[in-house]
């Protein structure tokens, strides 16, 4: 029987796609051997032994996403996975590493260092947890499609088996990277169940990624979200870090909210979602935190950047500190006479709270410190007004803000998101004009590194005392001074400690 024309043109079609398809897939595996010789050569000794080898993880992933670079970085990390136990793998791996680990032995995981690869092999595995536990239960298996089986999403399912390059694709990861849709390779409660954790996963993936997720992994993400309370905070802070870092932060934060996931994780970010008075008397406080979030985003410098006020993106400290810069309204809202809302002092307490919350989450001392400083001083700019400040004000601006200050610009201009174009050009023009004078006392006055005219030794020597609390208030009283009138010079701080010093109660004692 003739072929139909039509028909003939379909099979045409459809035979030269899927001869495209697998052109670009072989170059995508053959730019994977480029970008991890070391693991080809391990898959080939693993396969003289009679063992499995195969590549898992991001870069299979990344590789198909066109995303596969050093970013810059000497060293390389990769994750392999093996039908060998780890007894047999350390057997392997002798006389071939540079070095060896073992932390995660009990766990089927072996670490090792050969030239700038850093790479972990874990045994096939499955894992799952107790209902009340936050440890995971190990099972060694023998299979690799059961072992991708248990994994966080089908994008991530995927490996390449090493030596000869074969991609293995048992739950359709390249077609949801093609479609940009995040499931899981079987259900999402089974998914979850296993580990809570991908949940928060699945809102890094669509900040990092932009991935769609799948209906039916939202619906379990709202479904299960209590459930990541099982999850230690240490893991829970790096996936929020990451998604923070994201280059769609917004879409995964969003998700985060949306799941109920961050009323777990992250409550105060919620609760910015006060009612809206039915007059529009004040905006909506959580859509706000997400739009200066994104114009801090774009306020970043980009890589490579350069310069003492630089802030290089992506930069957690700035993003967190614009997330959260809000936080204290929900309890310090008031409503006034006459219809108006205030928020006083919301600043401060909006420090107190995310001090509190990092804390919770185990962030280190620096990132909390940093992150509460520019959240506490993120609303000083607004007391500038027509530029009224004198040059004191402007050198205390600076020295409060101390290090932090390239971030504090970008987050006081990242904070207006007014609508009212005048009101927005004038609020820029007068941060404008506050950097210029910052930037002229800068040069005349070295503002970063203000301190009084004299020292502690000619505190001491011009006052005939010892070291104590008597230096230390003599030190803040010249602080003051050079803060107020900027340089004095020793000649004239001399003249004014001694001012200063002849109406001290110690100096005018009769023990004296």
């Amino acid at each position: 029987m003739p072929t139909h024309p039509t028909s003939h043109s379909r099979a045409c079609t459809s035979s030269t796609a899927s001869a495209v398809l697998d052109a670009v897939r072989d170059q995508v595996l053959r730019e994977l051997a480029d970008y991890a010789p070391a693991a080809v050569e391990l898959g080939e000794r693993f396969a003289a032994a009679g063992h499995e080898l195969s590549l898992v993880g991001g870069p299979v992933r990344d590789a198909f996403l066109g995303r596969l670079t050093t970013g810059g970085r000497a060293d390389i990390d990769l994750d392999l996975t093996t039908d060998a136990h780890p007894d047999r793998t350390l057997e392997l791996i002798s006389g071939w590493a540079d070095t060896h680990w073992e932390i995660g032995r009990q766990f089927g995981t072996i670490g090792l260092r050969k030239g700038r690869f850093t790479i972990e092999i874990t045994t096939y595995r499955a894992e799952a947890y107790d209902p009340d536990s936050r440890k995971p239960r190990v099972s060694f298996g023998d299979s690799l499609e059961v072992d991708l089986g248990r994994r966080d999403f089908t994008i991530n399912a995927m490996a390449v088996r090493l030596p000869n390059l074969e991609l293995v694709d048992p739950y359709g990861g390249l077609a949801d990277l093609a479609t940009t849709t995040l499931r899981t390779p079987g259900t999402p409660e089974e998914s979850f169940g296993d580990d809570p954790l991908r949940m928060m996963r699945a809102a890094r993936f669509a900040s990092q990624l932009g991935v769609t997720v799948a209906p039916e992994v939202r619906a379990a993400m709202s479904a299960m979200a209590e459930r990541i309370s099982i999850v230690s905070a240490e893991r829970v802070r790096v996936e929020l870090e990451k998604l923070v870092l994201g280059t769609y932060a917004r879409a995964g934060l969003t998700l985060l909210v949306e799941s109920g996931l961050a009323d777990q994780v992250l409550p105060e970010l919620p609760a910015l979602k006060l009612e809206i008075d039915e007059h529009h008397r004040h905006k909506d406080v959580y859509e706000h935190t997400l739009t200066v979030l994104e114009q801090a985003i774009a306020l970043e410098d980009p890589p490579g950047a350069e310069g003492d006020d630089v802030v290089v993106g992506p930069d957690f400290v700035l993003r967190f500190a614009a997330l959260m810069h809000d936080v204290g309204k929900p309890a310090t809202r008031r409503f006034e006479p006459g219809g108006g809302v205030s928020f006083h002092h919301h600043e401060v307490v909006g420090a107190k709270l995310t001090a509190k919350r990092m804390k919770a989450l185990r962030f280190d001392s620096a990132t909390t410190k940093a992150v509460a400083r520019l959240v506490e001083l993120h609303l000083r700019f607004h007391g500038y007004g027509e530029g009224q400040w004198t040059d004191s004000a402007v050198r205390r601006y600076v020295t409060d803000a101390g290090p932090l200050l390239p971030r504090l610009h970008r987050l006081t201009r990242a904070d207006s998101t007014t609508r009212n174009k005048r009101k927005a050009a004038r609020l820029a023009a007068s941060y404008d004009d506050l950097e210029a004078r910052i930037e002229r006392l800068r040069s005349e006055e070295e503002l970063a590194a203000i301190r009084p005219d004299l020292d502690g030794a000619q505190i001491m020597a011009e006052l005939g005392i010892k070291p104590g609390p008597l230096v230390g208030r003599a030190y803040k009283h010249l602080l003051a001074l050079r803060m107020e009138h900027g340089p004095l010079g020793e000649e004239r701080a001399r003249d004014e400690l001694l001012t200063w010093w002849a109406e001290q109660p110690e100096n005018n004692s009769p023990s004296r």
